[in-house]
């Protein structure tokens, strides 16, 4: 790998799991492949793989918008490097998540004769990464998965900590597993073809990093907005992957520290529900959810001053929908515990706190229904 460990994590063993703008596909975990990249300054970058030895075939799963850009180049380079390689190509969005989908992973990895010995490539942005690790965490009771995160939001967050997931209609990601990939590998250069309300989407994303863990990040994007952040994305990208990078070593299994992770995830996640996964994105409603959040936990002020940041990003900073509708919503968050709800707050930029209520407070409280 690179020599550079700026914005870097290391897997279990050891391995460093993110190289920013290094071309992933042309490593991807073969025995003694070796790979060169760009960086966005003309670099050149070189390394020699330190995967599993045994991967003869990978099984590449994308949705088909990011296949139109990248699905040949990385089985090119995949083949070159001597794999048998396999396409799935699965409708993007966020309704594609789910269990029909997965099953139909499992189907054509199983009539592909996938073994234990081969591994997935997860090729694009939050959800294909979530169902292809989910796929790897219980196909056959394992196999190594890559990731190549082609979003900012899936670069900065779902890419990194091995979180894996389905939603069911009852809410999102709450079936899953933890499941580390072997490699987590950035090409910043993939920034480059997001649509703008993509971008804003990880924006959401990295707003809260900056919100629960460093106040310098937070003032950095005050100094920008969606139309000029991408001069910028050099050091937003490793110093994300830096603070979740940091915290997933100190609560792997999302028991403690890791919460604050989800700040405003708790109202958010309820948004998505309440419509359904269509009309806002993920990082558009964490958006939403951390300055509801704030309004009722923080000072005038505070809340101001994040608002003004969300929207530069052209992000919401409420939604239609009521409280009173949306609170009942946060039932099925995966952060209560019994009949409490937990729940993250920051009072001050740079600094997260988990709370815990009973549900039924927790609703009243917010001005929703108990």
């Amino acid at each position: 790998m690179p020599g550079d460990t700026s914005g870097k994590m290391r897997s279990r063993d050891g391995a460093a799991t993110t190289a920013p703008h290094a071309t992933a596909a042309t490593t991807a975990g073969h025995p003694s492949a070796q790979g060169s990249a760009k960086t966005k300054h003309g670099r050149s970058k070189r390394w020699r793989t330190t995967t599993s030895p045994k991967a003869q075939t990978a099984a590449v799963i994308t949705d088909d918008h990011v296949d139109k850009y990248y699905g040949d180049i990385v089985t090119s380079s995949l083949e070159a490097s001597g794999f048998r390689t396999l396409k799935f190509v699965f409708p993007h969005g966020e309704a594609s998540k789910c269990s029909r989908t997965l099953n139909q992973i499992y189907d054509f990895l199983c009539e592909n004769n996938i073994t234990r010995t081969d591994c997935l490539v997860a090729l694009g942005g939050g959800v294909v990464g979530d169902i292809t690790g989910f796929a790897a965490a219980t196909y056959l009771r394992g196999l190594d998965y890559l990731q190549i995160p082609t979003s900012l939001l899936a670069q900065v967050d779902s890419s990194v900590g091995g979180k894996t997931a389905i939603d069911l209609p009852g809410g999102k990601n709450l079936v899953g597993a933890f499941k580390q990939p072997v490699a987590v590998l950035c090409d910043l250069d993939t920034l480059d073809t997001l649509p703008k309300m993509f971008l804003a989407d990880g924006m959401g994303e990295v707003i809260k990093y900056g919100m629960i863990r460093d106040e310098k990040l937070f003032e950095l994007l005050e100094q920008h907005s969606l139309e000029n952040v991408s001069s910028a994305m050099d050091e937003i990208v490793p110093t994300c992957i830096d603070i979740k990078r940091d915290v997933v070593e100190q609560d792997e299994f999302d028991t403690g520290e890791r919460m604050i992770l989800n700040f405003g995830h708790t109202l958010g996640h309820a948004v998505e529900s309440y419509y359904h996964y269509e009309t806002y994105t993920h990082g558009s409603a964490v958006a939403a959810g951390m300055c509801m959040m704030t309004e009722k936990t923080c000072t005038p002020e505070l809340y101001v001053r994040l608002c003004d940041c969300v929207k530069a990003y052209d992000l919401p900073t409420e939604v239609p929908a009521s409280l009173s509708e949306l609170v009942p919503l946060c039932g099925n968050d995966k952060k209560r515990a019994s009949a409490a709800l937990r729940f993250i707050v920051c009072e001050t930029i740079g600094k997260a706190e988990i709370r815990s209520m009973p549900f039924d407070e927790f609703a009243v409280w917010m001005g929703g229904d108990a």
